[in-house]
């Protein structure tokens, strides 16, 4: 008697969607994801029809991407980079963001920067996210909204751990920076 496809893990979907093309095994992985891909391009793009629009555009390239992936980290994690990466994409076309370059040096941030950044409140930092770079705002959002470990950041942005930690403290440092400014004008 066979398992329900429901219950299939992702590795066991992707086995099926890439050894025989299965359709119907890509829409349960689609199934699985599709709400959080969509809240993160709604993050991003702040327009629903945009981000379904989005969403759809991600997952064509997921399925026509999905035998480059090789399970060094869970699907999810590879998803997520794609999704993030997508979103940093559309969101520079929209607004024309120039990259920024960062250098390798290393802000460890204390517990009283992170502390401070939690305290914020929550209409200064919904601003102040949609202000900071589409760069900051993804690590931020990975660590603080989808509890993304450090170890998980460093798979889905190939970086090191010393270059996510040196971003979450600029990212940290630029949304005190924009909250301070905002709550100097009130």
């Amino acid at each position: 008697m066979s398992r329900p496809t429901s219950t299939l893990t992702d590795d066991e979907l992707i086995a099926l969607v890439t050894t025989k093309g299965s359709t119907e095994h890509f829409g349960i992985l689609y199934d699985r994801y599709a709400n959080k891909v969509y809240r993160k391009c709604l993050s991003f793009v702040k327009n629903e029809e945009q981000a379904q629009d989005m969403v759809q555009e991600i997952f064509l390239k997921v399925f026509y991407q999905l035998s480059k992936f090789k399970g060094n980290s869970r699907f999810s994690t590879w998803l997520y980079a794609i999704t993030y990466n997508y979103c940093v994409e559309q969101y520079r076309k929209i607004h024309k963001v120039k990259k920024v370059d960062i250098d390798d040096r290393l802000d460890v941030p204390d517990d009283d920067d992170e502390k401070e950044l939690l305290s914020i409140r929550a209409e200064h930092l919904k601003k102040a996210l949609d202000m900071i770079s589409p760069e900051d705002k993804m690590i931020l959002l990975m660590k603080y909204q989808d509890d993304t470990p450090i170890k998980e950041i460093m798979t889905t942005l190939e970086i090191s751990e010393s270059a996510v930690k040196m971003r979450l403290a600029r990212a940290r440092k630029r949304v005190r920076e924009i909250v301070k400014e905002m709550e100097s004008i009130l």
